[in-house]
């Protein structure tokens, strides 16, 4: 979906953590967390002019830390300059933001080598991007796109989601297979408009690939709502080599907490963006907003896909409860601070702290809106 320093010191684990490095050049594990504390919030200038481009709606982040530096995608459809993504230098000071200095912009490329046209001139066409990782074995990366769901009775689109490779230059060199349930329908089967592919993380010394449906498919459920339902997402598990899906797993959302006003108004909770942290364990973000609030609920749980039920041959999770979920714990509620938190999507591991802690790195999409900011945040982990 689209939608100042503070210290918190998030819920405490049992455990505590330890960044473990691994053959695979960037890839850290996490072992344990035991506590998650916001040092810092940087905002960057509302339509900050870049190469002739706009930036907002910075909707993925991934971070090489060989090149110390950050790629992030925009969710730009192609309607105020051709779907992009940034490259940037995020420069910390002890443990604040101290700059971002923005190095260089590339445009998504179609298979034809063409950028994607806007999507209100060809929505056939047009992409929807959303999420960014960097591989550093192949020094390609991956992208999202949500693809399009709009059903009526003149002006049907069905565009399927996509996960896509590119280089460095955003030349498509080839995309991942999808199982059949992340095809776009006109009935009610398939993903939601708008929510589908918000993150995706690479895991398994980039063997593997998680991606998550942001909202549930139309046969898991209905929409989160502020009251308890029986409706899952599911985070699907690719094999970076065939590039097929080889699992998928069910996740229980949170409820929403704050009624829209009206209350027949928009609300959404889902989760736009995941972060492997190794052993199939996650920290996600879920990301909830209702009309008449300005500020968005954020929580970033620690989710655990051990022991959960492979559920890529049950066709329906509302209808068919026989499977053992991912296990969450909160780690952080953004809500608690008095900041405004506006719509955060994207989040990677950052650099090593001065004190030998590791660093998490936020960004927030600002819809391109004045009413909304673009934030990049500064965690900890704390051992």
């Amino acid at each position: 979906m689209k939608k100042t320093v503070y210290l918190f010191l998030g819920v405490l684990l049992v455990l505590s953590c330890k960044p473990t490095q691994k053959s695979a050049s960037n890839e850290r594990i996490i072992d344990k967390i035991s506590s998650l504390k916001v040092l810092d919030i940087f905002e960057v200038p509302h339509n900050l002019q870049y190469k002739e481009t706009t930036v907002g709606g910075l909707s993925g982040i991934d971070y090489n830390k060989e090149a110390d530096e950050y790629y992030i995608i925009c969710d730009d459809r192609s309607n105020i300059n051709p779907a992009r993504f940034y490259t940037a230098k995020i420069k910390l000071k002890d443990t604040k933001i101290d700059s971002v200095i923005w190095t260089d912009v590339q445009y998504l490329k179609q298979p034809n080598g063409n950028v994607f046209p806007d999507y209100y001139k060809d929505a056939k066409s047009a992409t929807d991007p959303e999420s960014i990782r960097y591989n550093p074995i192949t020094k390609n990366f991956v992208w999202t796109s949500e693809g399009e769901r709009r059903v009526a009775d003149k002006d049907t689109v069905l565009v399927n989601p996509s996960i896509n490779i590119m280089d460095k230059t955003g030349k498509w060199i080839d995309t991942f297979s999808l199982p059949n349930n992340l095809f776009m329908s006109a009935n009610a089967r398939g993903p939601r408009t708008n929510g589908v592919f918000e993150g995706m993380s690479y895991g398994e010394l980039y063997k593997k690939l998680f991606v998550i449906v942001e909202e549930p498919l139309l046969e898991d459920g209905p929409r989160v709502e502020t009251f308890s339902q029986n409706t899952w997402l599911r985070f699907f598990r690719f094999d970076v080599d065939t590039k097929r899906s080889t699992e998928q797993y069910a996740y229980k959302p949170e409820v929403i907490d704050y009624p829209a006003n009206p209350l027949n108004g928009f609300k959404v909770n889902g989760i736009s963006e995941i972060l492997n942290i190794g052993n199939f364990k996650f920290i996600v973000i879920e990301r909830a907003y209702s009309t008449g609030r300005q500020k968005c609920t954020i929580k970033l749980f620690l989710a655990d896909a051990r022991g959960a039920t492979d559920v890529k041959d049950i066709p329906s999770l509302a209808l068919n409860n026989s499977f053992v979920p991912m296990t969450k714990k909160l780690l952080l509620n953004l809500d608690d601070m008095p900041d405004f938190i506006d719509n955060v999507e994207g989040i990677t591991l950052g650099p090593i702290l001065p004190n030998g802690h590791q660093s998490i790195i936020l960004v927030v999409d600002n819809n391109f809106s004045e009413l909304e900011k673009t934030q990049i945040f500064l965690l900890e982990i704390i051992p």
